[in-house]
């Protein structure tokens, strides 16, 4: 389900405009990156919900602000489109930056289902539009780590994701960006991605069992059994919790075992022989790498590193946890993955 289009270079020597939708915590990490460190980059126009509140960032005073997606989609300074929303707007930012032909990148989850993510797909595809999904942590170091160790576990056996995530306070409405779905499309969607990611093998099954926060909340605790097409089980724990924040990757092989902690970014190979290999790893500014590899492939007409295919599939694993919850555990097949 990779992405091989190629599209003709944008920029051309000249700073890349960039329009951002969603001004909130994690969208004015973007900004900040844009405006701060990508030189080759100018932030044109942000679109946020209070646009009266402008953005408070010391180098984007010149930035124009719009209350509305098509205003900031059609502005002709505005090269490539960002989007650092809900998942329930994703859908329409799309259709009409596609109906722009301007690149887009979208934060994970991609949609809030499956259906409407391969939707999006279909349509930057036929159009021949680029579109990345921000997966940020298959660019963090940590985990890079034990990608690049993958051939010394021999046969891939067992690998479990675990990620807990602290409690925090959202808006009354926060849920219903997520189409009332809860921790596994919000943070889990990160691990599905890396069942894939790690393996480089499609999911074929999934069985799954969640806790919620209320009689109709969305989900907080989440406990998935994920088989691949070459037989590796994963196991996938999610969790909003009341403490501090855990990313745990355990990968067991035929030839040995990988743990790694992406917060504290330590890594441990044991190999089947006694040999042992421990790691610790910079720190990694995600959000950056996620940037500096979209612009690289708008400049130079490449193929998106994480393609609207690949956010598709998260979802579409979050979809059959979901389905399979609702059969309280029963295992449920993935649709076929698109061509």
């Amino acid at each position: 389900m990779e992405e091989h289009q190629h599209h003709e270079p944008i920029g051309l020597g000249k700073p890349i405009g960039i329009g951002l939708i969603g001004a909130g915590r994690h969208g004015i990490r973007y900004a900040r990156h844009i405006v701060h460190d990508l030189p080759m980059t100018s932030l044109r126009a942000v679109c946020r919900r209070q646009v009266d509140r402008g953005l408070d960032l010391p180098g984007a005073e010149a930035v124009t602000m719009y209350g509305q997606v098509e205003a900031l989609v059609a502005d002709p300074t505005v090269d490539v489109v960002i989007a650092v929303v809900p998942p329930v707007l994703t859908p329409e930012i799309c259709r009409l930056a596609v109906q722009a032909r301007k690149p887009l990148l979208i934060e994970k989850p991609l949609a809030v289902s499956g259906v409407e993510a391969r939707s999006m797909v279909a349509l930057s595809r036929r159009a021949a539009v680029p579109l990345m999904t921000a997966q940020t942590l298959r660019f963090d170091a940590t985990i890079r780590g034990v990608r690049a160790r993958k051939e010394r576990l021999g046969r891939s056996v067992q690998l479990h994701l675990t990620s807990h995530i602290e409690v925090k306070d959202t808006r009354a409405d926060h849920a219903q960006g997520y189409g009332g779905r809860g921790a596994l499309l919000e943070i889990g969607v990160h691990v599905l991605d890396l069942v894939r990611y790690l393996t480089g093998e499609e999911v074929r099954e999934v069985r799954c069992i969640m806790d919620r926060s209320g009689t109709n909340g969305p989900e907080t605790v989440v406990s998935a059994c994920l088989v691949t097409e070459g037989g590796t089980e994963c196991l996938v724990e999610v969790a909003r919790v009341w403490g501090e924040r855990i990313g745990v990757v355990e990968w067991r092989g035929s030839q040995g075992l990988i743990r790694a902690e992406w917060p504290t970014r330590r890594l441990c190979w044991v190999g089947a022989g006694g040999e042992r290999e421990e790691v610790e790893f910079p720190p990694s500014h995600t959000v950056l790498s996620t940037l500096k590899a979209f612009l690289q492939a708008v400049a130079s007409g490449q193929p998106m590193p994480i393609s609207g295919e690949d956010g598709c599939r998260a979802v579409e694993i979050a979809d059959a946890c979901y389905r399979s919850a609702e059969l309280n555990g029963a295992p449920v097949l993935l649709p076929q993955v698109l061509l």
